[in-house]
């Protein structure tokens, strides 16, 4: 390959980049700029993430202090409703069990309520804009790559902006997992609206419908079952990001895998691997039941 190059023009070898002290101002700039555009908003952003902060920290406290017996009550309940099987709920007594007896309880708890808030809140963020693509082949060409970046960037990089804005602690975790898991959402929802029949949208319009009404009644809930979809996936991204958020102070099973990491210990990392994949299976297995009911129920409905 040398004798190659040596008979061709320089540049053909050697890609003609930017010299490393220009490369190193630019980021210089950029990142100056950035720092003290926060130092700049920094009350209003404490101001505006502080209600997250609140709401999580009163959700890991209820979900902690409150007596085992109830949570273990109210999940498996939970559970039931929502898949109406007997195999899936008895699973989820017996991992509660098992996570309790291996001393996980509080950390599962707390691990159970950072993925609740972010799943609550990429639900609230993602099918607003999951309807507006829907509605708009514009929007969809515009958000479209911005979701391609989000799914694809690696993890890690999440947690750069967002540390440089908030800091360490649990919202910036919180923010970052969120940013990992809302794509989902958002094109699920995006798909299952888009995917609704013309014919009943034309029987919608022949009754006199509003475009309202249409999204109320008719498109939203023959939608449900994608967005079901979108909602699992959400909630296993969540639990996936948990282990990197753990890198900027958010404490739970994630907390206590990083640290088996840093200190080699293989029994710590497995136990807690296995508790969340426990999770994992059971906000899984419970949606997927619950999303193949609405489906039955939607086919019932237009049979």
């Amino acid at each position: 390959m040398a004798g190659i190059c040596e008979l061709l023009p320089g540049f053909l070898c050697k890609f003609p980049a930017f010299s490393d002290a220009s490369v190193r101002g630019a980021r210089k700039v950029i990142d100056d700029g950035f720092k003290g555009l926060v130092r700049e908003y920094v009350n209003l952003i404490d101001a505006m993430v502080q209600p997250l902060q609140w709401f999580l920290n009163y959700l890991e406290r209820l979900f902690v202090s409150s007596p085992w017996p109830i949570i273990l009550i109210i999940m498996v309940a939970i559970v039931y409703f929502g898949s109406r099987n007997m195999k899936i709920t008895i699973g989820t007594a017996l991992s509660m069990f098992a996570i309790g007896l291996l001393g996980l309880w509080n950390d599962t708890m707390v691990t159970l309520a950072m993925v609740t808030v972010c799943t609550m809140i990429a639900i609230v963020v993602g099918i607003p804009i999951g309807i507006l693509m829907a509605r708009s082949d514009r929007v969809q060409g515009i958000i479209n790559p911005i979701l391609d970046v989000m799914q694809t960037m690696p993890s890690f990089v999440y947690l750069i902006p967002v540390v440089m804005i908030f800091g360490i602690g649990k919202v910036p975790g919180l923010i970052a997992v969120v940013i990992y898991a809302v794509p989902p959402m958002i094109r699920l929802t995006n798909l299952g609206i888009r995917l609704v029949d013309k014919e009943v949208l034309e029987a919608a319009d022949a009754f006199g419908s509003s475009g309202w009404q249409k999204l109320k009644n008719v498109q939203m809930p023959l939608a449900l079952p994608t967005i079901m979809a979108g909602i699992n996936q959400t909630i296993m991204m969540s639990l996936a990001m948990v282990v990197v958020a753990s890198m900027v102070g958010v404490g739970g099973l994630g907390k206590n895998v990083l640290q088996a990491i840093n200190n080699q210990f293989f029994t710590v990392g497995f136990l807690n691997g296995f508790a969340l994949v426990a999770i994992a299976i059971i906000f899984d297995r419970t949606s997927q039941a619950y999303g193949k009911r609405l489906q039955k129920h939607s086919e019932v409905i237009h049979g």
